[in-house]
């Protein structure tokens, strides 16, 4: 690693020995950094160095136990987001601060000028949003989004406050890769104009794309800095998570077992009017194969994990059979009883109740046969509460969670860490099916790696497993076959190894073919490219 030092004099921002304390623990400790004006600088870090702490204090949502902060070379107290808007700084958190029951326009409302009309803003939302790449209906409910659509919100919210420093997180975690690139020409937009980004992400190949520096935090401490464009995705990894970050394994498809998953001709009505209705979808997915579903945000995904899980049984029983048995009617329970287990994408109070212990979000999501193993006595059962903790620490040792106490509170983890969890929490049951969306959003390359090694070992172990996610990084280290959802359609699947990055990004961007379904990867296709 090659220390960059930032220039001495005429930082936009730079902080001195900022240090946060929660109890005894310092997770952030003695931090110095300096942005510049017309800078994009990369914040690095594994899941739970300190990252979001250091960005929470310099937008005002936490306060510093030490240290101080330097705005245009003035020392300044960040009291609150809208003191932070003020001074011009502006944050697109990874995980949202928007309210459901509010629309689009509302929710960007409450961070401007409340004198603006609410049309006006409703508007300019719009016209910005178009104009990135990053398409909202400004009159849509929030509750209806998917999770992609919610950070196309948060990032025009930003936008819009015209800021000096704009702190991004994980901002191209849901987007296609004609996405991402819109985005980052929008960023070096705002570097020409002398505008800077404190750029956070586990992408590593992007961050040497677009980044000019990079400071690396680990364990709440700054351990370096350096030029991302001297370095390599590996030695990054490295610098972040202080060894090698193991590689992902995955050997060719060959003798898979028998269907495990069959879906024929599942159509489910949109349940609301900005929900996406899933039409004529057919997918069989067999013993020891990985299908990955790709599509862009707001395609469909949400609805077909939900028909997938028994989250919201479909009409027709025979429209979706587990291990041969007609499920469709039945509830996640009584699909969990078939074997089957599920990972939805949203960690805080859709996969665990962030006020709840791991222990108690690992007995909530065992099945009723499951939680036998939990009991004791007869009719009035007890829980033992021994067993669960015991249960809850070997998750935790297997797949590498790190946590802040012996059975702390899921909020209390970092992203990643609670992802892990959520996904060990699965895999301990050892299912014959597993359905997950998202797996490895906003964790980080150490915790990706286990993360998708995990999967590949439940599907090589026998399992039939299918990753939704709009990771193609992710998709092509993982996948046995892939299929593309757009428009609430599934193409047929492809084998990984027949399709390139590039034509997967743009069947997920929406190309159709003649009929309406996604395109072959070598045929031509008309009605060209429709953003979602």
């Amino acid at each position: 690693m090659t220390d960059v030092e930032a220039p001495a004099t005429g930082s936009l921002l730079k902080i001195q020995g900022l240090t946060k304390y929660f109890g005894t623990f310092a997770a952030c400790s003695g931090i110095d950094l300096a942005i510049q004006p017309g800078e994009i600088h990369a914040l690095l870090g594994e899941n739970g160095a300190g990252k979001s702490t250091l960005v929470k204090m310099l937008f005002g949502v936490l306060q510093p136990s030490e240290g101080r902060i330097l705005w245009d070379g003035r020392p300044v107290s960040i009291g609150s987001p809208g003191e932070a808007r003020q001074l011009g700084i502006g944050m697109v958190f990874q995980h949202f601060s928007l309210f459901e029951a509010l629309t689009v326009a509302e929710n960007i409302a409450l961070s401007m000028d409340p004198k603006i009309p609410l049309a006006k803003i409703a508007e300019e939302a719009a016209s910005l949003s178009k104009a990135y790449g990053l398409p909202l209906d400004p009159n849509a409910h929030v509750a209806d989004l998917s999770v992609g659509e919610r950070q196309r919100i948060e990032i025009v919210r930003a936008l819009l406050q015209n800021p000096k420093l704009i702190i991004l997180d994980e901002p191209t975690s849901v987007l296609t890769p004609q996405e991402a690139d819109k985005l980052f020409e929008t960023l070096f937009k705002l570097r020409s104009e002398g505008r800077s980004v404190l750029y956070i992400s586990h992408r590593l190949e992007e961050v040497q794309r677009i980044c000019d520096r990079a400071t690396v935090l680990r364990h709440g401490k700054v351990t370096g800095a350096c030029d991302p464009k001297g370095e390599t995705p590996a030695s990054l990894a490295r610098m972040m998570v202080g060894s090698d970050v193991a590689s992902v394994h995955r050997e060719a498809a060959a003798n898979l077992g028998d269907v495990l998953i069959d879906v024929v001709n599942l159509s489910v009505p949109a349940r609301t009017p900005f929900a996406v209705t899933l039409r004529e979808i057919g997918l069989q997915v067999r013993a020891g194969e990985v299908m990955a579903i790709a599509g862009v945000a707001g395609n469909g995904q949400g609805e077909l994990f939900d028909a997938l899980s028994g989250e919201y049984p479909v009409a027709d029983a025979e429209a979706i059979r587990l291990r041969g048995k007609p499920v469709g009617r039945t509830g996640i329970n009584g699909r969990r009883l078939l074997g089957a287990g599920f990972v939805p994408e949203e960690r805080h109070g859709h996969a665990a109740v962030s006020d709840m212990s791991l222990s108690d979000n690992l007995l909530l999501s065992r099945s009723q046969s499951d939680r036998a193993a939990f009991l004791t006595g007869g009719f009035a059962a007890i829980i033992r509460h021994d067993v669960i903790r015991s249960a809850a620490k070997r998750i935790c040792q297997v797949m590498d969670v790190r946590k802040s106490g012996e059975d702390p509170a899921a909020g209390s983890l970092s992203g990643g860490n609670l992802q892990k969890f959520i996904i060990g929490r699965e895999l301990d049951r050892q299912p014959s099916v597993l359905v997950v969306n998202q797996p490895t959003w906003g964790v980080d390359a150490g915790a990706a790696s286990r993360i998708r090694q995990s999967l590949i070992d439940l599907a090589r172990a026998g399992s039939a497993v299918i990753v939704i996610s709009q990771d193609l990084d992710e998709i092509f280290e993982v996948a046995t076959n892939i299929a593309v959802i757009s428009e609430g359609r599934l193409s047929k699947p492809y084998p990984a190894a027949e399709l390139t990055l590039e034509r997967i990004g743009l069947l997920m961007g929406g190309i159709h073919d003649s009929t309406g379904h996604a395109g072959s990867p070598t045929a031509p296709h008309a009605g060209g490219v429709h953003a979602h």
